[in-house]
């Protein structure tokens, strides 16, 4: 179940970012949610590309508490951004990569191909598909989070389309 504030939210992303060029995803528990898994939300995670998270974060200028830079960590690197929309915490990852198991970086991720949609309220809101998550969680080494989605593809039919 979706809490009423999350979905004020959601929409209030939806309808700035409607028209923006570059493709983008409600990814992590939120998405997960909307495609019917039942998680906690602790907050809401969009990714796109690097140019996107720039347009994002002007596109939600009023709300940026921490502005778009790139950074690196040990197991990802993105242009990573957050804003507070009413006490909802939302993070903007542009161009996100993860380091392969041979240390090598995966190219910048392409949401594109990955996205699936859902309607809320009426509105067409993209997230990632549970198929993707799986493997990105895997490749992150957070296995039990890929478990629970595992399990949630072979008992229910995606959603998302």
């Amino acid at each position: 179940m979706l809490p009423a504030l999350y979905r004020e939210v959601l929409l209030l992303i939806e309808e700035r970012l409607r028209d923006i060029p570059h493709p983008w995803v409600i990814t992590g528990s939120l998405g997960m949610v909307l495609q019917g898994l039942p998680l906690d939300i602790h907050d809401i995670d969009i990714q796109t590309n690097a140019e996107g998270a720039y347009e994002i974060e002007a596109r939600l200028s009023e709300y940026v508490t921490r502005p778009v830079e790139y950074i690196r960590s040990e197991r990802i690197r993105s242009h990573l951004g957050a804003c507070m929309i009413d006490t909802v915490k939302v993070e903007m990852m542009g161009a996100i990569q993860k380091r392969l198991p041979d240390g090598t970086w995966e190219p910048p991720v392409d949401v594109t191909p990955h996205r699936c949609w859902i309607t809320l309220d009426g509105r067409k809101i993209p997230v990632l598909s549970l198929e993707y998550e799986y493997h990105a969680y895997r490749t992150l080494g957070r296995l039990e989070r890929a478990a629970v989605i595992r399990e949630w593809l072979e008992t229910h039919p995606p959603t998302c389309r």
